[in-house]
């Protein structure tokens, strides 16, 4: 179980790593009232990944 929830983490942060890479990264260059979107939508998906 320990080593499947910790496989499960590292997919989430892949995924969450894509993401800045991407999205947030584009935004923040090209927009920066998106850029501010995505970095709220950055941090709501921090929050969840960490459960707080």
């Amino acid at each position: 179980m320990s080593a499947a929830g910790r496989a499960l983490q590292e997919v989430a942060l892949g995924l969450l790593d894509d993401h800045v890479r991407g999205c947030v990264t584009d935004a923040a260059r090209t927009d920066p009232a998106q850029a501010e979107e995505k970095f709220a939508e950055f941090s709501d998906t921090l929050r969840r990944a960490l459960r707080l």
